[in-house]
């Protein structure tokens, strides 16, 4: 459903889902010339699957890892000595992402931006809305396994 909605109704030219057993070689065929940016917010099996693929000077900006927010090593989590040989052969730019780093600078521009995008179409996002904050833990959960189908909102009456 997710992969369906990116291809078809945002346009995408490919989308792999992640949690088919045959992920990797999708992928691979999904980027036959390599990647050159990945914007990395999961971490485990996913950036194992992706770090062989990263082509020489790729950047990767870091903005999580969610798959190790539990503390557990997920299966087929990254083997960091293999992962630094990665980036050292490829001489790969890592580097830390937090949005609100640039928010006194930025972010009228991206309201305007973003609010004229939405307005025009260009832009498009779901929205999983859950009533009540006594629901919040569980969504959170919900969103840590990916059981959401966009950004997670909480809903609460004063």
């Amino acid at each position: 459903m997710k992969c369906a909605f990116v291809h078809e109704d945002l346009g995408f030219d490919e989308a792999v889902d992640h949690r088919l057993d045959d992920f990797e070689p999708r992928l691979a065929s999904a980027c036959p010339n390599g990647v050159d940016v990945y914007f990395e917010n999961v971490g485990g099996a996913i950036l194992q699957a992706v770090m062989p693929m990263l082509n020489q000077f790729a950047r990767i900006p870091v903005c999580g890892l969610i798959a190790h927010y539990d503390g557990a090593g997920p299966p087929g989590a990254i083997d960091l000595a293999a992962a630094m040989r990665i980036i050292l052969s490829k001489r790969l730019t890592l580097r830390g992402f937090i949005n609100y780093d640039f928010a006194d600078e930025l972010y009228g521009d991206f309201q305007r931006e973003v609010s004229l995008g939405m307005a025009e179409g260009l832009i498009r996002y779901r929205e999983h809305i859950v009533d009540g904050l006594e629901n919040a833990p569980k969504a959170l959960i919900d969103m840590l396994d990916g059981r959401n189908f966009g950004k997670v909102l909480v809903r609460f009456d004063d």
